[in-house]
């Protein structure tokens, strides 16, 4: 587990910056040296959201490996949990540009993409950017708006550009969806695609505070003596992209490798299931388990870091079976089943 009280200590860190390149590796320590940068800058920004976000730090860490693996997010619970504050406030530590699109029924892909304007003075049709021209997009109940806009997402969500009246405009790095849906108000919904769900790199739910934590939130904000929460910038967009290239330097051993691809097979072979996880669970998998290592300081990937975040990868992209789901049986339940029985392998480092 990841130690969430590490603070921020501005020249320590652009000092350890300066050497941040995002060329390949020339050795074992340089490669040493990127990671250690990459987990003192993501502890500390955990530990900076975790200032805000009380009590969820197995959140906090799921958000900074899809950061890092430059993934989407889909978050899906009750209405007040924190899911938009979380957004925000990662958006506002990691010094990026944040926007908020509320979905709605009438809502159109022009309203998110942007739109070619007149422009009188010059004579010319000039883009008129939307809100996908953002570091991190909240995208609101997404489920309520129509399937058109929600396909006008799905260019954005895996190729990080957008086409525009036939220009393709790439969209600023990084670029990360957060987007949110309410499971209990499904009237006047429309359930996203299996094509879309499985641009998601991961699903995930905030849940209730406890007691403890829920009297932690209303003690900071008597002694906060505002609304407003103070979020110190931990790092910028320039760096997470070199954070993100860093990762290529993880090693991933082969053992590893067949492990994810066992996970992957088997939930394509449970009878329960019609369609089990594409090629780009795996491939999530991968990217993933390099951010979890490299969040714990390490240059290799050893099989805690796949199976800490497994469920919340592959559950999602598993369609079950009509009778399966009268049973009340979900993506959930086949993981773990996978999980508890894949052998696990035994990497040594030498």
């Amino acid at each position: 587990m990841v130690g969430f009280g590490c603070r921020f200590v501005p020249r320590e860190v652009s000092s350890m910056n300066a050497g941040f390149q995002t060329g390949a590796p020339t050795g074992d320590h340089r490669t040493k040296d990127l990671i250690a940068t990459v987990s003192s800058i993501t502890n500390s920004l955990m530990g900076e959201v975790s200032k805000v976000i009380i009590g969820k730090n197995e959140n906090l860490r799921r958000v900074t490996v899809g950061i890092l693996s430059n993934g989407n997010m889909l978050l899906e619970d009750f209405p007040g949990l924190a899911k938009t504050l979380l957004a925000n406030t990662f958006a506002r530590a990691l010094g990026c540009k944040f926007k908020r699109v509320q979905f709605t029924p009438d809502l159109l892909p022009s309203d998110i993409m942007g739109t070619y304007m007149y422009d009188q003075k010059s004579g010319e049709f000039k883009l008129r950017a939307g809100p996908l021209f953002s570091n991190i997009l909240l995208a609101d109940e997404i489920n309520r708006a129509p399937p058109k806009t929600q396909a006008a997402l799905l260019e954005a969500m895996e190729e990080k550009q957008v086409t525009i009246e036939g220009i393709t405009h790439k969209l600023p790095a990084p670029f990360v969806v957060l987007a949110t849906q309410n499971p209990i108000e499904q009237e006047g919904t429309y359930p996203l695609p299996e094509a879309q769900m499985d641009r998601f790199l991961m699903k995930m739910s905030m849940g209730y505070p406890d007691r403890a934590e829920e009297k932690a939130i209303l003690a900071r904000r008597k002694l906060r003596g505002k609304d407003q929460h103070d979020v110190e910038q931990i790092t910028s967009p320039k760096k997470v992209v070199a954070m993100q290239k860093a990762l290529e330097t993880v090693h991933v051993d082969p053992a590893i490798l067949s492990y994810i691809v066992e996970i992957v097979q088997r939930t394509r072979e449970d009878h329960r299931v019609v369609n089990g996880a594409s090629p780009r669970a795996s491939q999530s998998l991968f990217k993933s388990g390099r951010a979890a290592a490299a969040i714990d300081g390490r240059d290799y990937v050893i099989p805690d870091d796949i199976k800490g975040i497994a469920l919340q990868i592959i559950s999602h992209r598993i369609v079950m079976k009509p009778e399966a789901k009268i049973r009340g049986i979900t993506g959930m339940h086949i993981v773990r089943k996978i999980l508890s029985e894949v052998p696990v392998p035994v990497i040594q480092q030498g």
